[in-house]
């Protein structure tokens, strides 16, 4: 059973720094494409930063570009979001997906192709 455990949320001041982390299970993780997304109150889910098997390509989302890093370590199954700079409008629930490839360096950034998902965590960021 594919699990995707979601850590790290909290309540931040904006300007402050949270490291998100998502512990993959059930699934060959160094065969997997990783992303995270996020969805505010009212809002759709959007793309917020993904990463490739390798982790060698990544893809960010316009509004975080410069203040999110995404990166994964193969070794311990998990993916990281570093945030930086947090602003108001980060405020979210933030979620870990999977998508399996053959390719080293597929990056998607549409929903559709990830397979599998965390129940996310809350992220907010108070002016």
């Amino acid at each position: 059973q594919v699990q995707l455990v979601e850590s790290g949320g909290g309540l931040v001041q904006a300007g402050g720094s949270l490291r998100l982390s998502c512990a993959a299970s059930g699934l060959a993780f160094s065969m997997h494409y990783m992303a995270w997304f996020r969805q505010a109150p009212g809002e759709e889910r959007e793309l917020v930063a993904a990463v490739s098997r390798s982790g060698g390509n990544t893809d960010y989302a316009d509004s975080v570009k410069g203040r999110f890093t995404i990166s994964r370590d193969n070794a311990k199954n998990t993916v990281y979001l570093q945030m930086n700079s947090l602003k108001t409008e980060d405020t979210a629930v933030y979620y870990c997906a999977a998508g399996i490839t053959t390719s080293l360096l597929v990056v998607p950034t549409s929903q559709s192709k990830y397979d599998y998902w965390g129940s996310g965590t809350q992220v907010t960021v108070s002016s």
